[in-house]
């Protein structure tokens, strides 16, 4: 466990409204002693003052004055914190389904996704669209949190139905790595500490499970991407000759490592180079990784601008203007066929237009049924024709290289949260980890 010390993980949560979510991030939070003494005492006091007879543990999390008024979770609330193995960052997602939105804006950069399901009720409609965005943002772990098992008695047999009908959601949806949990949010079984009160059960407790699953960055084995944000030309070079030839692309590195000298390519142009420089604020490099935000000098003097993308020669993604994608649906206003939007891939945006609705994802059946429109929510695969070519990349091969968002080119709005998606030989649609037959 030694190389989980200094490490980080991005967690999320979801699940149907009344799950227990913000009742089982405030439990987490207080077992694990991460609650300041006057955040305790404020909790209490506010708790009274609503005639709770115990500390209502969801106000850690529902932090918005609405939030407490309605008793339910409106925004992402992102809390911090740590154990002795490793930080977290945690995101307590809405269960409402038309906040569904926010909950993709929080599974988004998620190690690990933890759905809560009451074991009296069961997977539900929201459950699998939480369970199908996870699928489709490609969230390298989910967690299946069975919550409420005290209100059955800590009943082995009602949970062994729960978590059967979870895994066979999660295998239509093409999820792979999922662990389910018995938990009571309220009391604490399971959350921080094994429960005596689940001999059927003889996994790990949620905390236990969260500080052994591998989190961090995933995309440093990836080959090298930098979306282009600035062109750096310093202030000094009116008036002092030698900053004038300086000629910095700053930006954050998507993917993979970078190293002074190699090979790259400048998309969608396909002009080839080799990296002269790499700066920081704090002075130059001899490489950079993933997350870090960087100034690239390049060997040769090219044109290069804003949204344009720097990656490694070798395996270089091809720039298109036509795309199939998954998207999930987050306007009040309908989908259709013919649809003009703005597609923003990175730090690059261009005119697009959807060419095709091939079908809606049905949450019960977990099939594909064609439809006329997407409404807000819906999760279904679309055609994009851009305006200007564009180095997208699969989805299932690149997370940051394959998502884009549609936006109103009226508004300025987000429509929806797409994720480009590959075709197989036989004309079939495979999504990464989502593995519903499209073709109808």
């Amino acid at each position: 466990m030694s190389g989980l010390e200094t490490s980080l993980l991005r967690l999320a949560t979801a699940g149907s409204v009344d799950d227990g979510k913000s009742t089982l991030v405030g439990r987490l939070l207080h077992d694990s002693k991460n609650v300041l003494a006057d955040q305790l005492d404020a909790l209490e006091r506010l708790s009274r003052e609503r005639g709770l007879t115990s500390t209502d543990l969801a106000l850690l999390t529902d932090g918005l004055r609405a939030e407490r008024e309605q008793g339910i979770t409106i925004d992402v609330a992102y809390r911090y914190f740590s154990t002795g193995l490793r930080s977290f960052i945690l995101a307590d997602c809405p269960g409402h389904v038309q906040y569904t939105r926010n909950t993709v804006t929080g599974a988004s950069t998620a190690d690990v996704l933890v759905v809560l399901v009451d074991i009296r009720s069961g997977v539900q409609d929201q459950t699998r669209r939480h369970l199908a965005v996870g699928a489709l943002l490609r969230v390298p772990h989910v967690v299946v949190a069975v919550n409420k098992i005290d209100l059955v008695d800590y009943e082995g047999a009602r949970f062994a139905e729960v978590a059967d009908e979870v895994s066979r959601t999660c295998t239509a949806l093409g999820i792979t790595s999922v662990h389910t949990i018995p938990v009571s949010a309220l009391v604490g079984d399971n959350v921080v500490e094994r429960s005596e009160r689940t001999p059927y059960y003889d996994g790990p407790s949620l905390l236990d499970l969260l500080g052994e699953l591998p989190g961090g960055e995933q995309t440093t084995h990836e080959a090298f991407r930098l979306p282009v944000q600035y062109v750096l030309r310093p202030q000094q070079a009116a008036r002092d000759p030698k900053y004038v030839e300086y000629r910095g692309l700053a930006g954050r590195v998507s993917a993979g490592t970078v190293s002074r000298g190699d090979q790259v390519v400048v998309l969608p142009g396909g002009q080839r180079t080799t990296i002269a420089g790499i700066d920081t604020a704090t002075g130059e490099l001899e490489s950079a990784r993933t997350g870090q935000s960087v100034s690239l000098r390049l060997a040769d003097d090219l044109d290069v601008t804003r949204g344009d993308l720097i990656a490694a020669a070798e395996g270089a993604p091809e720039a298109v203007r036509e795309t199939d994608a998954m998207v999930c649906w987050l306007a009040e206003v309908p989908l259709r066929k013919g649809q003009r939007v703005l597609f923003k891939h990175g730090s690059n945006t261009v005119q697009g237009m959807v060419t095709e609705l091939h079908g809606r994802l049905d949450l019960g059946s977990l099939t594909a049924e064609r439809v006329e429109a997407f409404d807000l929510n819906d999760i279904g695969r679309i055609s994009l024709r851009l305006g200007a070519p564009v180095p997208v990349e699969d989805y299932g091969r690149s997370r940051t290289g394959g998502a884009f968002v549609l936006i109103d080119p009226q508004s300025g709005g987000t429509l929806a949260a797409g994720m480009v998606r590959r075709e197989r030989r036989d004309g079939s649609l495979a999504v990464p980890s989502l593995t519903i037959e499209w073709e109808i």
